[in-house]
């Protein structure tokens, strides 16, 4: 999601890391490409969290959302949310991208404090919007995002296969829970 350094913003210990990790980490992996021919205003609105790679600021999160709006200065607000089933409690962060590239390409960079932007890489888009295949500035961060909180077991599958094609980990994929468990938010 446009989440690179989403919940270092919430868990105060993490930001300072984050903001030295992410420093400059606008890239996109080696050997993928972003999708072309995007479209911002049709990429707006709620995605959920279908499955990810795992990392610290998103750790022992469920639930997972991520409402992406317009801000007045041409960017994008990036709202991120999840629950921590154990300690029952949300986490939200704020965050705000910009295209890196022509807007025509899903490539933007991702900031949730300060100065530091992380990549946000569009590698694969359904031609409807209803799922996509994001990945962050490395093979580290990768995420399966859908328009609604469960998909189709072949679709993931697919989309799981791609991303194994483009050489990520899949095997250290979480899947994100999105069921009854989940509170109204």
């Amino acid at each position: 999601m446009l989440k690179l350094a989403s919940y270092a913003a919430a868990k105060p210990g993490i930001a300072a890391f984050c903001g030295l990790l992410l420093a400059g980490c606008t890239g996109i992996p080696e050997g993928t490409e972003p999708v072309t021919d995007f479209e911002l205003n049709r990429y707006l609105g709620k995605w959920y969290e279908i499955a990810r790679l795992d990392h610290s600021f998103e750790r022992g999160l469920d639930c997972v959302t991520a409402d992406y709006s317009l801000r007045s200065d041409g960017g994008v607000r990036v709202i991120n949310r999840g629950y921590n089933l154990d300690e029952q409690e949300w986490n939200e962060a704020e965050g705000r991208a910009y295209f890196i590239d022509e807007e025509s390409v899903g490539r933007l960079k991702v900031s949730f404090f300060g100065p530091f932007y992380g990549g946000y890489n569009v590698l694969e888009l359904d031609d409807d919007y209803q799922w996509a295949l994001v990945s962050g500035p490395n093979r580290r961060y990768l995420w399966i995002l859908a328009r609604t909180p469960q998909i189709d077991s072949e679709l993931e599958h697919r989309l799981r296969q791609r991303a194994d094609e483009l050489n990520f980990p899949t095997d250290e994929l979480i899947d994100v829970v999105q069921d009854h468990n989940c509170p109204p938010r």
